[in-house]
């Protein structure tokens, strides 16, 4: 199997939507405060993506988006591979294209937030060379400002 990446276009924001949202009701249910996810609508996954477009990076199989990551500076903030193709090294793939660009954007070393429940996305990154550098609360961003999420900061050098 052949992994491309690209950068996001506008015709990929259904397929990076679906993928966000599908994924992070995965990752996130249960493991982060019920506000949170009283916000985080489907819908709010469609606008956050048209929104975030120019920050996303896709995979793509085939004619199909596979997964995406967004890199703003230092921070990878989003990983997401659709269920179709977790376990194929498509995140792998996206993680370590993340890792280029956090170094292309000047950084000698990249980090990331994973919900601190969030144990099959832990194991991920750990067994791809990344450190938990403990617990902290990472400040999601809402529309009233900002929400306190408890997660891992993990770390690696780039």
């Amino acid at each position: 199997m052949t992994v491309n990446v690209r950068p996001a276009v506008a015709d990929d924001v259904d397929a990076v939507a679906a993928i966000w949202y599908a994924g992070w009701g995965d990752g996130h249910l249960g493991h982060v405060p019920d506000e949170l996810v009283a916000i985080r609508t489907e819908e709010s996954f469609w606008t956050r993506a048209a929104n975030r477009i120019t920050d996303t990076t896709v995979a793509v199989v085939g004619d199909e988006v596979a997964g995406f990551v967004m890199v703003v500076g230092e921070e990878v903030e989003q990983v997401y591979v659709s269920r179709d193709h977790r376990g194929s090294g498509v995140a792998g793939t996206l993680l370590s294209e993340a890792e280029r660009q956090v170094k292309a954007n000047g950084h000698s070393e990249a980090w990331l937030a994973v919900a601190t429940g969030n144990a099959r996305a832990r194991r991920f990154y750990e067994r791809s060379g990344w450190t938990d550098n403990g617990p902290f609360d990472y400040p999601a961003n809402v529309d009233t400002g900002t929400l306190p999420v408890p997660c891992h900061r993990y770390i690696k050098p780039v």
